[in-house]
């Protein structure tokens, strides 16, 4: 039946369903590698599970020198400067900014994706409908990607996808049980509350479930309490009631609904319980939100070329291919989630895994149809593996490395299981010049940079031309060099030379001291709970504020307002030399550099 709605028609490079975290930056980094982008998000803001609708923080990979850079950097970096207070609603505006700012990308909010037409292995357009403007929008494209979470294109394509947990015996691992099942991690939905000065009264809705002690929600068996597991002990850094989880013991997305439902009776009964059932202390507590849209830890995957396990991860992940990391324990939920009732059965267990471990690119395409890629929670890897590889910062660098390998694609004419060999090392340093840390994986340097003359010490130049731009284990103060406010670096040429673009990394305080003084702050700039204890967040101090740069005496490029730790200005002319003065900081009384250097397409690199 025809419908009566219009149908709006789009062309593009690449068409991506989904604005999680891993979507809308695959989005940003296709369109800045050139891609005409169209992005399709069923919700009305971006970020998914970090979103204003769910408000997850954003958690990676353990240690603070670890910490995922990249296009998620430059998000927390806009977030602090913009957004002190950390607002989850003006979080939501510095993803949807950076994405309208793009002329390359068209968001598509509102808009879910319910066909796709194909051809032989091929999707050839995804058809969706935007609830806001009662219209069909049919988007044609050369490439698609799923970062939909609950991978929609799967059943739509025929891609090869499963959902469950594999017995241990399909892979040899020992995470998850011994028979296959279809069951799931579950899905929670969260609640906010913020401290006052004065008695705030709370009644809760007739409906919430009636938890009356502490027993009612902690587990106990031979008199041993389970409750740091389930502890409600909220705070500005404190628990953020993650195990209210239901809805992995029945079908992850069918139920999306009903689950939803039984999670509201639970999130107000916990908040009952909290204020008014025995003397917890939060007499001055007043709940600011609840969520009404569940974030979800698990549904469908896809199955790529290769399928990430429990063994790839605890030996490292040393893949040549290698294009993102994770370093997330494997955080194995129980299906049964709140409903988990003793020692034995617990809510979930967390399985070492080192940090970090490398992920290679064949877990981010399809395995049978050839233009499809994916990236988030839903690429090609085992239940245990995915229990680590789920979490949003390392979701957010499988989505630069799909972005950034599908322009790649397009501008060799490659199918997504073509770009190998040479083809891996073009996307690693495409990746690396763009601030994502690879393990294993030095960033090279232009022979561009090398062959000027220029004015730092030989141990200063090998530092900063090491290719490596973050400390590498606690309390290494390594991989930087210090300058005095006012110093400059100078390139010097003996010929007139073409310069692209001058690169520079700053230091974003990996420790995060200098950002804000409370701890959950420190791991990512987004808040849920907020006591009195609550500082507003700080441009790190370590960032240069203010620097300029010449090019044979010519000022071409002056900021004296930066606060982003990787800075790219294009110079695009022939010169003699390069003089970059860095003049302040956001408050260390050093200029602290891991990488100073030129990038341009047309370069030799070493």
């Amino acid at each position: 039946m025809k419908s009566i709605f219009k149908t709006i028609e789009h062309k593009c490079d690449l068409c991506i369903v989904g604005g999680g975290l891993s979507g809308t930056i695959a989005a940003l980094s296709a369109a800045r590698h050139g891609l005409k982008v169209v992005l399709v998000q069923d919700r009305p803001v971006l970020g998914g599970n970090c979103s204003s609708e769910i408000r997850m923080w954003v958690r990676g990979a353990k240690g603070y020198w670890n910490r995922e850079t990249g296009i998620l950097a430059e998000f927390e970096e806009e977030n602090i400067y913009r957004n002190p207070t950390l607002a989850p609603t003006l979080w939501d505006s510095v993803l949807f900014g950076k994405i309208k700012e793009n002329e390359n990308i068209t968001l598509l909010l509102n808009t879910s994706c319910l066909d796709a037409e194909c051809f032989e292995s091929r999707i050839t357009s995804i058809t969706a409908w935007q609830l806001t403007t009662y219209s069909w929008h049919k988007v044609s494209a050369k490439y698609f990607a799923d970062c939909s979470g609950d991978s929609v294109l799967a059943p739509l394509s025929g891609a090869k996808h499963r959902i469950g947990r594999e017995g241990n015996e399909e892979f040899n691992e020992t995470i998850g049980p011994e028979i296959a099942d279809s069951k799931t991690m579950g899905m929670s939905i969260l609640l906010q509350a913020r401290e006052t000065d004065h008695p705030v009264k709370f009644i809760p809705p007739e409906w919430a479930n009636v938890y009356e002690t502490d027993d009612d929600i902690d587990i106990k068996a031979n008199n041993v309490k389970y409750s740091e597991t389930r502890s409600h002990k909220i705070g500005t850094s404190g628990c953020n009631l993650w195990w209210m989880e239901l809805g992995g013991d029945t079908e992850a997305i069918a139920n999306t609904e009903e689950t939803r439902d039984e999670l509201l009776k639970l999130a107000f009964g916990i908040w009952d319980h909290i204020k008014n059932r025995q003397d917890h202390g939060y007499e001055n507590w007043e709940l600011e939100w609840i969520g009404f849209l569940p974030g979800k830890r698990e549904s469908v995957r896809y199955i790529g070329e290769h399928i990430l396990t429990q063994h790839d991860i605890e030996s490292e992940g040393r893949f040549e291919d290698v294009v993102a990391y994770g370093g997330w324990p494997m955080d194995d939920h129980n299906p049964k989630g709140f409903k988990a009732n003793s020692i034995d059965d617990k809510a979930s267990v967390l399985y070492p895994a080192p940090s970090p471990y490398g992920i290679p690119y064949r877990c981010l395409y399809s395995q049978n149809i050839e233009n499809l890629f994916f990236a988030g929670r839903n690429i090609s890897a085992t239940h245990a593996a995915m229990s680590s590889t789920r979490v949003m910062g390392t979701c957010s660098l499988l989505g630069q490395a799909m972005g950034t390998a599908a322009s790649i694609c397009f501008k060799n004419n490659l199918k997504p299981g073509e770009l190998k060999g040479e083809y891996i090392t073009f996307l690693q340093k495409d990746l690396m010049d763009d601030g994502i840390f690879i393990p294993f994986t030095t960033r090279p340097i232009s022979s561009v940079t090398t062959k000027a003359s220029i004015n730092l010490s030989e141990s200063d130049k090998e530092v900063l031309f090491n290719g490596i731009e973050r400390p590498r284990f606690e309390n290494d103060e390594g991989n930087k060099i210090q300058l005095n406010k006012g110093d400059c670096i100078e390139f010097t040429y003996d010929t007139q030379t073409y310069i692209d673009t001058l690169r520079i990394q700053f230091d974003l305080d990996y420790k995060r001291k200098s950002v804000s003084p409370n701890m959950k702050m420190q791991w990512f700039a987004q808040k849920l709970h907020q006591g009195s204890d609550f500082v507003p967040m700080k441009v790190a101090n370590t960032i240069v504020r203010d620097f300029e740069v010449y090019a044979d005496g010519e000022l071409v490029y002056k900021d004296n307002n930066n606060y982003h730790s990787l800075v790219k200005v294009k110079i695009d002319k022939d010169i003699k030399k390069i003089s970059v003065k860095f003049n302040d900081t956001w408050g260390a009384e050093k200029i602290n550099i891991f990488a100073c250097d030129f990038i341009g397409e047309n370069y030799n690199y070493a």
